[in-house]
Order: structure tokens, then C-alpha cells, then sequence
């Protein structure tokens, strides 16, 4: 597998498996488990989009 230099940077390479994120009538980002369908963090600090996370259409 390749990785992208310097290791040990703690970014990540790549999206998040498994989870996607769609926005709330109020303007918070909300991330769900594409598997169960289950909601599993809201982002209220700020209106901004979770980094990494894959936008539900």
C-alpha cells in the first residue's frame, strides 16, 4: 500500500470508511453510519462540513 510522505503526520489519506454526512435544516453537519443508517455526531462548534467525510446526495 502506498502512503503519502512524511509518515507519522497524523493526516489522513483518503475519506472514512463507512460513514457519510448531510446537512440539518438548521445548517449543522451531521454524520451517519452508511451500514445502519444510524446518526452519530452532530458538528455544532461551527456550520462547517466534518473533514474526510463523503457528502449524502
Amino acid at each position: 500500500m502506498a502512503t503519502n510522505p512524511p509518515k507519522g503526520d497524523n493526516h489522513r489519506n483518503g475519506a472514512v470508511k463507512d460513514r457519510s454526512q448531510t446537512q440539518t435544516p438548521s445548517g449543522h453537519w451531521v454524520k451517519r453510519d452508511t451500514e445502519t443508517g444510524r446518526f452519530l455526531d452532530v458538528k455544532t462548534s461551527d456550520k462547517t462540513p466534518f473533514k474526510g467525510v463523503r457528502k449524502e446526495k
